[in-house]
Order: C-alpha cells, then sequence, then structure tokens
C-alpha cells in the first residue's frame, strides 16, 4: 500500500505540471481572445498547481520517510528530486509570479504586452517558463523513481 500511494502522489504531482503547463495553458493561450484576461486566468490556475505542489511535496517527504520497501540511497534520491520539485516552484512561482504580477500592475490598463515592460515580463516569464520546464523533467523522474 505505501508504495501505491507513493505512486499515486508522484503521478498526480507529475500528471497536474505537465497538464496545467503544457496543455491547458497553450489551449487557453490560443483560445481567449484578451491577452490579459488569458494572462489572469493562467496565473489562478498556476497558483492552484504551486500549492498543489507544496501538498504533494509534503506528502511525498511524509511517504518516503515512512517508507520501509526502500533503502536509504533511494531516500535520498528521492528525497532530492522532491526537494527539487517544490525549489522550482519557491523560485518559480512564489519568487517570479509576484514580479510579473508587479510588472503586470505596473503597465495598467493597456496590458504588460503593450507596454514598455514587454521585454522585462518577457525574461521574467521565459525564466520562470524554464524553471517550470526542469520542474517537469523531475516529475519524469519522481514517478519512474517512486516504484520500488
Amino acid at each position: 500500500m505505501p508504495t501505491r500511494l507513493r505512486l499515486l502522489v508522484a503521478a498526480l504531482w507529475a500528471g497536474s505540471l505537465w497538464t496545467v503547463g503544457y496543455l491547458v495553458a497553450p489551449i487557453l493561450s490560443n483560445t481567449l481572445p484578451d491577452r490579459k484576461m488569458f494572462g489572469n486566468i493562467a496565473a489562478g490556475i498556476f497558483r492552484g498547481e504551486a500549492w498543489l505542489t507544496v501538498a504533494c511535496a509534503l506528502a511525498m517527504f511524509v511517504l518516503v520517510m515512512l517508507a520501509t520497501d526502500l533503502d536509504a540511497k533511494r531516500k535520498r534520491t528521492l528525497n532530492f528530486i522532491v526537494g527539487g520539485m517544490l525549489a522550482c516552484t519557491v523560485i518559480g512561482y512564489f519568487g517570479m509570479q509576484p514580479v510579473m504580477g508587479m510588472l503586470r500592475e505596473a503597465a495598467g490598463a493597456q496590458g504588460v504586452m503593450d507596454s514598455s515592460l514587454k521585454m522585462k515580463f518577457g525574461i521574467v516569464h521565459g525564466v520562470a517558463a524554464l524553471i517550470y520546464l526542469v520542474q517537469s523533467v523531475l516529475g519524469v523522474a519522481l514517478v519512474l523513481k517512486s516504484r520500488t
């Protein structure tokens, strides 16, 4: 049962990252006619994903700590992956999202993509996207390593 639960949490976590970042966000981007509306909706979705990450990370740390089917090396590996994924969210979402929010606010009604802040926003967004990609790849490792 603990192995299955660990694998279930890993699959939920990684699957949600992949679904939100590589399916939902691109579909919304290509569907919604208003970029500002897309940004607001995407920000809300990524906020939910960030908090899901925190919950899944805490669950995985506990499940790994309590695991009797894993040796010490495997536990360290899983904890490293989980910590890396959590760090990606702390940096990418909790660190960079407020910066993007400030840039959106500073741009005002015209929207950040139609302002002089477009380049700064693009750079911050690009770094956040790269961090999200790293987290997504770590999610693959987490799913594969969560089995015994």
